[in-house]
């Protein structure tokens, strides 16, 4: 990944639960993160339309979620190649996997060969959702203060902007309390872990549960890409395949980073 002329350049972007139809979306950064992208792929992780909201609040696109939408066509009119990727959220989209469009391309999954040679499954994640959630009134109780704690992130966001801060989730501050979410999140790593691994590919990119993350174990890469309700994240791949977590605040900033292959990199 670089920076030329302010532009965030990169071989492939990986990127998630948009939640475009909710309030909850940070919408007019993620208009500002994408006018500033040039890649050859952009994967859109899944969750990118919330049809759950829009279908239980007949929500609608407000200016900005719809500016999102121009940007994405307009990364497609400057060469990307975009390819969608619906999750949970935007299930019923599921029933245009196969479908090919001019720059876009919608799959149930893919599998992205770097530039390093190294293979990644990429999927949105709540395919593990069987294998990872535990229930009871404890995780049922969860789910529904969510969406109240998500409701005070942009309360605090509006209070941080008045006061000339700089973006803080206070959700993501929560979450990272809670000792049944952490267990909760890591058995979510383990099952895409395993997942990349029983299928012989070299890692996973994944998003759903809205806590970005790039890191080896096993000799397996986990890259989650975050989200744009908490987290601000993408995942970047770069010409030699190094893979990149970068938050965005009006500019890039890298979390993490993997490095790439090194025979195949110096190639």
């Amino acid at each position: 990944m670089s920076l030329s002329a302010g532009k965030l350049e990169a071989r492939s972007v990986f990127l998630s639960d948009l939640h475009l139809g909710s309030p909850n979306c940070h919408a007019e950064a993620l208009v500002d993160f994408l006018s500033n992208v040039r890649a050859r792929k952009v994967y859109l992780v899944g969750d990118v339309i919330d049809l759950w909201w829009i279908s239980q609040r007949r929500a609608r696109f407000d200016r900005h979620q719809a500016a999102v939408f121009e940007q994405l066509r307009a990364l497609a009119r400057r060469g990307s190649e975009l390819i969608y990727i619906p999750g949970n959220h935007d299930r019923p989209l599921r029933d245009l996997c196969g479908l090919v469009l001019p720059k876009m391309t919608v799959r149930r999954d893919a599998i992205h060969r770097a530039a390093d040679g190294r293979r990644y499954l990429v999927t949105h994640g709540d395919d593990f959702d069987a294998e990872v959630q535990s229930g009871g009134w404890q995780e049922w109780l969860g789910d529904q203060l969510y969406e109240y704690i998500l409701a005070g992130n942009r309360i605090t966001l509006r209070m941080r902007q008045r006061m000339g801060l700089r973006y803080w989730s206070l959700a993501a501050f929560i979450k990272r309390q809670s000792t049944l979410a952490e267990r909760y999140i890591e058995r979510y790593v383990q099952a895409a872990i395993g997942a990349a691994a029983s299928r012989g590919l070299d890692g996973i990119i994944c998003g759903h549960i809205h806590r970005p993350a790039l890191e080896t174990r096993d000799g397996i890469v986990y890259a989650n890409d975050g989200d744009w309700v908490e987290s601000l994240t993408a995942i970047t791949e770069d010409a030699h395949g190094q893979l990149a977590l970068v938050r965005w605040d009006g500019r890039a900033e890298t979390l993490a980073q993997v490095q790439a292959a090194p025979l195949l990199a110096a190639a």
